[in-house]
């Protein structure tokens, strides 16, 4: 069912899978743009990268109590200090919560995405946030992770958001009281194209244990969670050939 199909979410939750009875849920939020306020589309770039990672959710989600559903922006842009995506974040969680009622949420973001999800992460419910290459600026604020469980994931040959930045990031949420930690991505670009196996398989594992935190985590986000440094992640030799991707960098954040 599908936010058109349903009134009720008001607008900023799409929602991907519905059971009966609701347990957890999941939000997955795209990326966007520094500046614009033209309308956010389903068909767009940023949009569209998310879409594996939705149908590796559905099919990781071993639960049948599992919600899964999207942040739909109401523009493209963060626009500065009108944050526009963190509102529609917020919306939607109101509206997941008028929906199925309080349930632990995980948020999984990418890009601004994953700057939303990080800064809505102290709304009730919210239970842990998955970031994959995050646009964290300097500055960016770290009170509201208190609490919460954190994992960033980050290429290291990323030309739009700065891995040195999400690790900052990362060290300051630790120093405010989150369970917080990066895995880099070794020749891991913006885009998740290079090796896109291994994001895949990693992002849906940090969701699938914040979903069940009382289960053991898994080795790679034990080790985040301890380094001081970040450790880096390496495809795995089963892992199938990556997609070819255009070359040249793209030069605005939060993309």
């Amino acid at each position: 069912m599908s936010v058109e199909d349903d009134p009720s979410t008001g607008g900023a939750l799409r929602v991907r899978r519905r059971p009966p009875r609701t347990g957890a849920a999941v939000l997955v939020l795209h990326g966007g743009r520094a500046q614009s306020r033209s309308a956010a589309r389903p068909w767009q770039l940023a949009a569209l990268r998310m879409h594996p990672f939705l149908r590796a959710l559905e099919a990781a989600t071993v639960r049948d109590d599992v919600f899964l559903g999207q942040v739909r922006y109401g523009s493209r842009g963060w626009n500065g200090v009108a944050a526009e995506p963190l509102r529609d974040t917020r919306r939607a969680l109101a509206e997941l919560r008028g929906l199925v009622g309080d349930v632990p949420v995980v948020l999984l973001g990418h890009s601004m995405g994953g700057r939303a999800a990080l800064r809505a992460a102290g709304a009730d419910g919210v239970r842990g946030v998955v970031a994959l290459a995050p646009w964290c600026p300097p500055g960016e604020p770290v009170a509201q992770l208190r609490g919460r469980d954190v994992l960033v994931l980050h290429g290291d040959r990323d030309r739009v958001t700065d891995p040195a930045e999400s690790a900052a990031y990362v060290s300051r949420a630790r120093a405010a009281g989150a369970r917080a930690g990066m895995l880099l991505v070794a020749d891991g670009d913006h885009a998740m194209l290079r090796h896109l196996a291994g994001w895949h398989r990693t992002a849906t594992a940090a969701v699938a244990h914040l979903l069940a935190p009382e289960a053991a985590p898994g080795e790679l986000f034990v080790r985040a969670l301890a380094a001081a440094e970040p450790p880096v992640l390496h495809p795995a030799r089963h892992d199938p050939p990556d997609r070819p991707q255009s070359p040249g960098p793209v030069w605005e954040p939060g993309c």
